[in-house]
C-alpha cells in the first residue's frame, strides 16, 4: 500500500502584495488632497488623483464614508501628535504655539480639524483629538489662574473659542490661498484673541516672542522658499 507523508509546516500567512498597500496610502494621500479642496469629493475623482479606478477604491474600503472615516480619523492622529510636544512658560505663548503648529501642517489636517468642531464624523474625529484638547484646556487653567488668559468665562468655553478660532482661520486661510506666513500670523493673532487678548497686544507678543516667528515653527517651508 502506498504510504502517505506527514503533513509539512504551514505556510505562514501571506503577507499583503506591496502594491495593494501602496494603492491603499496613495487613495488616502488623494483623499486628503482632494477633500482640502472640496469637501464632497466624488469617489471617481478621488480614485482618479490616485490613479486608479473607481472599483480599485472598493478592493480596500466598502464605500465612500468609510474612506473618508480613515482619512480624518488619520489627519486627527496626527494633529494631535504633533501638538503633543509644544510647551512654553508662558501659556499665551503655547496658545499660540498650538496655533501655529496647526498651521505648519495645514495641507495634512485641515478637514480633520474642521470636522472635529462640525461636520456628521465630528464625534468620531473629535475623539482622536481629545488628548490634544486636554492640553489646551489645561493651558487654558493655568493662563487663567496666573492672570494671563481671560476669566471672564469658565475654562471650557474658552477652550472651545480657542479651538474654532484656530479651525476657522485654518478653514477661512486655505480658502483665501493666503501665503505660508500671513496664514502663520492670523491663526496666532486668532487664537490669541480668543483667549482674551486685544489685537495690538497679541501683535507686540508675537513680535517679541522669537519661539513664535515663521521661521521658528516652519524652517522645512522656509528653507524651500529660499531655494
Amino acid at each position: 500500500m502506498p504510504t502517505t507523508s506527514a503533513p509539512g509546516p504551514a505556510a505562514p500567512a501571506r503577507a499583503p502584495r506591496r502594491d495593494a498597500a501602496a494603492n491603499r496610502e496613495a487613495l488616502l494621500v488623494a483623499a486628503a488632497a482632494a477633500l482640502n479642496e472640496d469637501i464632497d469629493a466624488s469617489l471617481e475623482a478621488i480614485a482618479a488623483r490616485a490613479g486608479l479606478s473607481r472599483r480599485a477604491v472598493y478592493g480596500h474600503f466598502a464605500n465612500r464614508d468609510e474612506l473618508l472615516i480613515d482619512v480624518f480619523t488619520r489627519g486627527a492622529a496626527r494633529l494631535a501628535a504633533l501638538l503633543d510636544p509644544v510647551s512654553h512658560p508662558d501659556a499665551r505663548v503655547e496658545i499660540a504655539l498650538f496655533g501655529a503648529t496647526l498651521w505648519s501642517e495645514v495641507e495634512h489636517i485641515r478637514v480633520s480639524a474642521a470636522l472635529a468642531v462640525r461636520g456628521p464624523h465630528r464625534e468620531l474625529v473629535g475623539s482622536a483629538l481629545d488628548p490634544a484638547r486636554e492640553r489646551l484646556r489645561a493651558t487654558v487653567g493655568r493662563g487663567m489662574a496666573d492672570g494671563t488668559i481671560r476669566a471672564d468665562l469658565d475654562r471650557e468655553t474658552v477652550t472651545r473659542l480657542i479651538e474654532h478660532a484656530a479651525v476657522s482661520v485654518l478653514d477661512e486661510a486655505t480658502r483665501a490661498k493666503l501665503s505660508d506666513r500671513d496664514g502663520h500670523r492670523l491663526v496666532i493673532l486668532a487664537a490669541l484673541s480668543a483667549a482674551g487678548m486685544g489685537w495690538r497686544e497679541a501683535g507686540e507678543l508675537l513680535a517679541a516672542t522669537p519661539e513664535l516667528a515663521f521661521e521658528a515653527v516652519q524652517p522645512a517651508a522656509t528653507e524651500d522658499a529660499t531655494r
